[in-house]
Parts: C-alpha cells; structure tokens; sequence
C-alpha cells in the first residue's frame, strides 16, 4: 500500500504550541507551517506554492500563487469584507468559524439587554455627575426580561442561543428566519448551547415580516451576516413600527442597520436606547452623532471576543481538517449565492 501523501496546511495565525499539537494528532498527514501574518508579501513563494490548506485571518493570495490550494479555513465567523477575493470566486473551498463565537455572543447581548433594561447609562451618567436622582425610583424603573418580548433578527446560531438565554429569564422569543422550511441547525454547534430544531420562538417570520415582528417587542436583536440581502433590513420602516420604549442591540455587521434612521429614531423618541457593536465604518468617526446621545451604549466592536475564542477555533479546526482527509462535507462551508 502507498504511504498516504502529506497535506501542507499553512497557518497565518498565532498559536500556541498545543493547540497546534491538537490540530496534528488529527492525521499523521497534516504537515502545518505556522507563519504570523496578515500581509501576503510575508509568505515565501515556495510555502505558497505547497500549500493545500490555509487558515488565515485576512492573508489571501492571488488564484495564481497557490496552485495547489484546495481549502481555506478562515478565523471569523463573518467574512463579508473578503467576498470580492479572487480566492473566494475560484474553486476553492472556503469554510469559516461560524459557531465558535456564540457563547460570549449570546453572554455579551444579554449583558446589553440588561443594561439597557435596567438603564445603566443613566445611572452611569449620575455617577458622573456625582449626582443622587430625586426620582431615582421612577427614573431607574427597569424592563424586566420576564415577561418582556425579545425579537432576534437572523436565527441563527448566535441568534439560537440569545434565545436558549432570554427563555431562561422567562421572555417570550420571536424570530426572523431566512428560510422557514428548514429549521434545524446546520454548521458547527457547541454542545449544549442554542436551539438546534427552532422550538423555542414563539413565532418565526419571513425577513419582510420584520416590521411586523418588531412591532411587538421590548427588545430588538440583530444577529444577521452582512448580505446584498439585509444590507440596510434594519430601517426606517422597522423603527417607526418598534414601541417607544424598546430598544435595539446590534451585534451583526455594520450596514445592516440603518444608522441615519437609527440616530433619527433615538433622537426623535422612536426607541428609548440602543447598544451597538458594529458600525458602517470601523472606527466609529468622532463626528458620529451616536457619541453624543444618552441613551446609547456603544462598544468597540468586541462582542465576540474571548479568551476561550482560539482554543474553540482550533476545534473546529481540526473537526474540518479530520472531514477533509476523511472526504466528508466540510462545516461552515460558504456560499457565495447566499453571501455567507
């Protein structure tokens, strides 16, 4: 029998010496290079040229460079900045981090909804101020989570476990789905976490229903990748038909929201708060009116960061480098029709 041929993986990521041990003890096959980098130019000819695997945060090289390239495994979940890659046109296959995100996902919308909820830069603002309200039991009345109406915009597998989360606090969960024929969760999944089969909204809508859904709820949550499909979903329209003592958490991508009709609703009254992770263009410009209004929490794009992110990046990793020695379908596989 012919010994098994070798696969040349290339890792532009930092790692640690046993999370790369973990990724080896898949197969005597994986031969990995660990090279640091987010530029191109810093990779040599020849480890471009041998490599058959790349997991890379933004390092992408050109079609012609990497001729025996067959798969690259990207460290985000999100990759809608890199769509327009000549890499991610051609044949090769892209999968992403989809999954290992959700737990402090799902922890960090909760903390937003919490402190919205209990009007937090209220009381910040007082402290501030070294002021103790008068009618602090009026003016710090917080929505309570039991009993409040939670509409997550994407059911997804974040969009999942802020649901699994708000049902324990006792809130009712309305969702958006993409497709309401398929309700079980695909992709990569921590065990425990989510709602793998969609039993726990009390009703999905179609994405055009979105209005209509947010009609109803105390709290609205975007959790959709950025798509030619829900760029700008969260508009005008969606604002004027929200209560106005709800409020909205986006911890998706910038362009999803609306943000000239986000800053109209807050200043108009529309919606009591917001907390918002994402933005248009990163960083938030000082001229951004959003610095300046009260009832916003604004974070600098953190919500999925942990200390636990990498080591579950590696699992996930090295669940896809066994199915692709192993020829099964790869998790998290992209698809360019949908943009995700």
């Amino acid at each position: 029998m012919a010994p098994m041929a070798d696969i040349p993986v290339l890792i532009t990521v930092d790692m640690p010496e046993a999370l790369l041990d973990r990724l080896r003890a898949v197969s005597p096959q994986i031969q990995i290079d660990l090279q640091p980098t987010g530029d191109v130019s810093d990779i040599t000819e020849e480890q471009l040229g041998e490599m058959e695997v790349l997991y890379t945060r933004q390092a992408l090289p050109e079609p012609e460079q990497v001729p025996n390239l067959r798969w690259i495994q990207f460290h985000w979940s999100g990759i809608d900045d890199f769509v327009d890659q000549s890499l991610l046109r051609s044949d090769v296959i892209v999968t992403t981090l989809s999954g290992a995100a959700v737990p402090q996902m799902g922890e960090f919308a909760m903390t937003m909804m919490m402190a919205l909820g209990h009007h937090l830069p209220a009381m910040m603002e007082d402290q501030g101020e070294k002021t103790w309200a008068d009618k602090r039991f009026t003016r710090f009345r917080p929505v309570e989570l039991r009993g409040s109406t939670v509409g997550i915009v994407g059911y997804g597998n974040i969009g999942r476990e802020i649901a699994r989360l708000c049902q324990s606090f006792g809130a009712e969960v309305l969702a958006t789905k993409r497709d309401l024929k398929v309700l079980e969760m695909g992709g990569y999944a921590l065990e425990g976490l989510g709602d793998a089969q969609a039993d726990i909204p009390e009703r999905l809508y179609p994405p055009q229903a979105l209005p209509s859904m947010a009609s109803e709820c105390d709290f609205l949550i975007v959790t959709v990748p950025l798509t030619p499909e829900t760029r700008g979903l969260v508009n005008a329209k969606v604002f004027q038909s929200m209560k106005s003592t709800a409020y909205l958490i986006d911890v998706s991508r910038g362009g999803v929201v609306d943000q000239g009709a986000l800053v109209e609703a807050l200043k108009e009254g529309g919606i009591a708060g917001a907390a918002l992770d994402v933005y248009p263009v990163e960083p938030l410009p000082e001229s951004s009116p959003l610095w300046e209004l009260p009832n916003v929490i604004l974070s600098p794009h953190v919500a999925g960061t942990s200390g636990q992110y990498l080591a579950r990046a590696a699992d996930l990793f090295a669940e896809n480098l066994r199915r692709y020695i192993a020829n099964e379908t790869l998790l998290n596989r992209y698809d360019p029709r949908r943009g995700y």
